[in-house]
């Protein structure tokens, strides 16, 4: 607020006691300096949860909103604990797409554009159809196709997998 502003908020009786260069005066401008970071803030609180405009120490904030923060690196080190192991970009990706992909959760479709999202590489392939070593059926497996370049990112891969699949279903990972 403008000192202008604050004082149409006060009494009548300090607003006519109101003169240049006077304690009452210095203190609105006080009032002013003290208001001026939140509403710069204020002004521009849409860009604060948006994942893409975000400032890179929200990011984290804004996964635990959306229930991503399962997928964080799990280490003793505080400064990395609030991570993707795949970065802070791919996050944001997530978080933009996060609602979508909570629909189809369960779903062959979710986990391979989760996959996807959170490694930035496409071709995942997801196969329900497995053969045990006798050629017959193997009930509720699936087989998880995912590229090498990928394989750096191996636990992310295995946690989303677990996070994402129905909890009943077993799965094998292989980088091809």
């Amino acid at each position: 607020m403008k000192s202008n502003e604050i004082e149409r908020l006060l009494p009548q009786v300090y607003q006519s006691a109101l003169r240049t260069q006077t304690p009452l005066s210095a203190l609105l401008e006080v009032m002013e300096a003290l208001h001026e970071p939140a509403e710069e803030l204020l002004a521009q609180v849409e860009t604060t949860f948006c994942p893409y405009h975000t400032p890179e120490r929200f990011v984290p904030y804004l996964a635990r909103w959306v229930d991503l923060d399962r997928f964080f690196m799990t280490t003793g080190d505080t400064a990395t604990a609030d991570v993707l192991s795949t970065g802070n970009g791919r996050l944001r990706e997530l978080i933009a797409v996060a609602a979508y992909l909570s629909q189809w959760r369960g779903t062959l479709e979710g986990l391979c554009l989760f996959l996807e999202t959170a490694t930035g590489s496409l071709g995942f392939e997801v196969d329900e159809h497995v053969e045990n070593a006798n050629g017959k059926p193997r009930p509720y497996h699936i087989h998880v196709k995912a590229p090498q370049s990928c394989a750096r990112d191996r636990s992310l891969i295995e946690r989303i997998i677990e996070q994402e699949k129905p909890a009943y279903v077993t799965y094998d990972l292989e980088f091809t």
